[in-house]
């Protein structure tokens, strides 16, 4: 961390870290209000989790209608989308698009990765480094990085010495790497893993995947809009409805009970939402199968009958249908033709417990069982998830506290807006909000991103400086933890619970009490005048 210089007064009221979807609606909301802002952006463009993720196949799977800014009619229907499930380079492109509509360019500092924040109480501001070496000065600070944002890379012996590529899927480089014909090793099989697999089966010459954990997934209904017929929404209309539904989308939660509700009728409730081809068997169907293991059950029958009826081949089937954890306990992935790549000659599927990798040579993977030469090895291994992202700079707030070592210790947010000892620093996309796990990612950081302005303009005349307090900090994490102790997602390791990381500290990284609850919360606190939070 290089000292920080001396700066009497912030040269900025407020400086975003990320220009994806949060940063960039974040800066909007700041200049509307007058306020001097700067963002620092690691990447040359906009885009964040779609300037970054450009790996074969990358897509949302959230549909276009939602995935998208609905704050304002200059931005709603403007942009004619493409398809229901938009693509990556589709994604990036509305996003450039959105940042030339609103003007936002010329607050911008890109290729500035941040390095450090240091609260100066003295000043009352913060002082942030770049890995430039440069330094500037803010009153806020709002983290506006995505929830997936600092890779897992997994560690070989023997891949220094490899000739071929090894690259992390939010990693890929913007010229592209030619996988055609060539020998590819992917390592993975999460919802990232899924998309690669599925998008290169045909292309290349030979396919290893390297499977941990087999997923439950549901088939993605996608389709093209008519350039006749483009995507129309009622922009005000959708913005009030995702912030009542539980996951952010347009579609709710089955408000039935499963108990009063036959077994035939559960059945077909269940083909219903199957047959959309999108989250909604997940986040739209009944409470208890997140809730009751009898539930969960059930509904991962039914979703391994319906992935058993996709593969002929018996070993194939044991492999790939899921039996270590119940649907909707892991993050569920949409896929298109998966299954089908296995059944290719060209694609061999690997059990990574029961074969791991050993090491690498110049030109291969050896494995327990077998040398596999490869040109290629992609990972697909994902994220020091939520956390990560803030941790991967140093942060220190009030009395030099380290936000790194206070979130290895105990993972702990106030509303996911703040961290008690961290003045004047807000949070986007943040453990123990929905937004750090379970929700449409516009709905919540369009949420946050208005609380958190309201909440700067609420301070500035009345003090310098807002800060969570300790006891408010401490309810909210009770609350969180009583509402994710009820759901089997808490009790399931995987990277909602940081299970991926070693040493990680223990906690349902993403709030799961829905939209609704969540916005009726941070609602209650502005309108007791931040209450929960103390002004100096």
């Amino acid at each position: 961390m290089a000292e920080a210089q001396h700066l009497d007064t912030p040269q900025y009221d407020a400086v975003v870290i990320g220009a994806g979807f949060a940063g960039l609606y974040q800066l909007h909301c700041l200049r509307e209000m007058g306020l001097a802002t700067t963002v620092f952006e690691a990447g040359s463009n906009v885009g964040g989790t779609w300037y970054w993720n450009r790996y074969p196949g990358a897509r949302t799977d959230s549909p276009s209608n939602v995935y998208q800014f609905l704050f304002t009619d200059k931005l709603v229907n403007q942009w004619h989308w493409s398809e229901r499930f938009p693509s990556q380079a589709e994604t990036e492109r509305y996003l450039n698009w959105v940042a030339d509509q609103l003007d936002l360019r010329s607050d911008i500092q890109f290729n500035q990765r941040v390095d450090s924040a240091v609260w100066s109480a003295e000043n009352a501001c913060w002082i942030i480094t770049t890995e430039s070496g440069a330094q500037t000065s803010a009153r806020f600070v709002i983290s506006c990085m995505g929830p997936l944002s600092k890779p897992v890379l997994p560690s070989f012996k023997g891949s220094e010495a490899f000739e071929g590529i090894i690259v992390h899927t939010s990693q890929w480089p913007q010229q592209d790497i030619e996988l055609a014909g060539r020998r590819v090793a992917v390592i993975g099989t999460g919802a990232t893993g899924i998309q690669v697999v599925q998008t290169i089966a045909a292309e290349v010459q030979q396919l290893t995947v390297f499977q941990r954990t087999a997923n439950y997934t549901i088939p993605m209904k996608n389709y093209p809009y008519a350039e006749s017929e483009p995507l129309q929404v009622d922009g005000a209309q959708l913005l009030q409805r995702t912030r009542q539904t539980f996951g952010g989308f347009d579609f709710d939660i089955e408000h039935r009970l499963w108990a009063e509700v036959d077994p035939a009728e559960r059945r077909a409730t269940m083909e219903r939402l199957w047959s959309e081809g999108n989250l909604a068997l997940w986040v739209g169907s009944f409470a208890e199968q997140l809730m009751e293991a009898e539930a969960n059950e059930a509904v991962s029958e039914f979703v391994r009958q319906k992935i058993r009826a996709r593969i002929n081949d018996p070993e194939l089937e044991q492999k790939l249908v899921p039996t270590d954890h119940g649907f909707g306990t892991h993050r569920v992935p949409l896929e298109t033709g998966y299954y089908e790549a296995y059944a290719r000659d060209n694609v061999q599927l690997i059990d990574a417990n029961e074969e791991p990798i050993l090491h690498l040579t110049p030109t291969s993977i050896v494995t327990a069982h077998q040398e596999i030469p490869v040109d290629v090895i992609i990972c697909a291994t994902g994220f020091d998830a939520v956390t990560g992202a803030l941790t991967n700079i140093d942060v220190r707030g009030r009395d030099n506290r380290s936000l790194a070592d206070l979130w290895g210790k105990d993972v702990r947010t106030a509303m996911g807006m703040q961290v008690h000892g961290f003045p004047n620093l807000f949070i986007t996309s943040s453990p123990l909000s929905p937004a750090g796990a379970f929700c449409n990612a516009p709905t919540c950081v369009q949420h946050s991103v208005e609380w958190i302005s309201e909440c700067i303009g609420y301070v500035q005349n009345r003090g310098s400086a807002i800060e969570a307090t300790a006891e408010f900090e401490a309810q909210w994490v009770a609350h969180h933890d009583e509402t994710a102790n009820a759901t089997l997602i808490a009790k399931t390791p995987s990277w909602y619970t940081g299970a991926n990381i070693e040493g990680k500290s223990s906690r349902l990284i993403g709030y799961p009490g829905g939209i609704p609850a969540y916005v009726e919360a941070c609602e209650q606190v502005k309108q007791n005048g931040y209450a929960g939070f103390s002004i100096s």
